[in-house]
């Protein structure tokens, strides 16, 4: 099983000093890719609860970096990591653009991009890029088809119910060929599907390894049911520890618990299946100095086992 590190491209630590330094942590340590994520707002009160623990958002979240301008950064100073975004809100800008500035980012750091997708938890947001709520998985179907049409042709043009593409050329090419590889975050049995259907895998947060792999079964199933091969999926699991003095009853992890009991579910992700698992120390309420130390602490812990 591969492992990652989120970048601090959120709170106090969402500095170039900070980016460097985790960067070098991941190289150094042999961790295998480094992971951003993506807001545009942080609203005192979200029209949306946060769809994981009290429901209180994170309010490292007020202090947020671009994540595609943060990974080019991330690119510059690293030469062998993966570059993934987890998640990357897709919605958000029109898929032309999302297109050229993927495919740029996957030339620049030399085809080593990981494209990771979502369709975000909070209303407020969409309201502020002028994108409609209602209606976001249509949406994201036809940002799929342009970014396919977009990687996959020497010339192409498009017209859907959402967008319309004059023939253009296509100059630009991904490093990696034909494409990046396309994950989504989702969990309901409509979005599970379509991970089955037409992507190359998935992007789940920590969750108990049955339920875990349960949701897997289904997207497998569904690209069984597409004629396409489910041994190709690639599963990226995110854990974003909430780190406790003591070990905590066994029934409460991965929700909280000790670093020895999130090494110890690593291991059984490993086992169980999982492709990759990276983590985001900077969910805590960690220095960079100690999410450092527990990077080290953390691999070396999952690889001894």
């Amino acid at each position: 099983m591969k492992l990652g590190l989120a970048l601090p491209t959120f709170g106090p630590d969402a500095t170039p000093e900070g980016i460097l330094q985790i960067c070098r942590t991941a190289e150094d340590a042999g961790y295998d890719s480094l992971w951003t994520g993506d807001r545009v707002l942080a609203p005192h009160v979200p029209g949306a609860p946060y769809p994981s623990g009290d429901g209180e958002m994170p309010r490292i979240y007020e202090n947020h970096m671009d994540p595609l301008v943060s990974l080019t950064f991330a690119a510059s100073h690293t030469t062998r990591v993966r570059l993934g975004t987890s998640t990357l809100n897709g919605l958000w800008q029109p898929p032309i653009m999302l297109a050229r500035s993927l495919t740029t980012l996957d030339v620049l750091s030399e085809g080593r991009l990981v494209v990771g997708l979502g369709l975000g938890w909070m209303p407020d947001e969409y309201t502020a890029v002028s994108v409609p709520w209602k209606g976001r998985g249509a949406r994201l179907e036809e940002t799929l088809d342009v970014l396919e049409k977009y990687w996959t042709s020497d010339v192409f043009s498009h017209r859907g119910a959402l967008f319309s593409i004059p023939e253009t050329v296509v100059g630009l090419k991904a490093h990696q060929r034909p494409a990046p590889p396309v994950l989504l975050a989702a969990f309901s049995p409509g979005g599970l599907r379509r991970i089955g259907r037409r992507l190359d895998g998935w992007l789940p947060v920590a969750m108990p390894l049955p339920h875990l792999m349960g949701m897997w079964d289904v997207i497998r199933k569904a690209a069984v049911e597409a004629e396409r091969d489910p041994d190709t999926l690639r599963m990226a699991l995110r854990v974003n520890p909430q780190l406790t003095g003591s070990r905590t009853d066994p029934d409460r992890m991965p929700a909280a618990g000790t670093l020895g009991q999130y090494i110890d579910y690593a291991r059984a992700a490993a086992e169980a299946g999982v492709h990759e698992l990276f983590v985001d120390f900077g969910q805590t309420h960690a220095t960079l100095t100690e999410r450092v130390d527990l990077a080290g602490r953390f691999i070396e812990g999952v690889r001894r086992g």
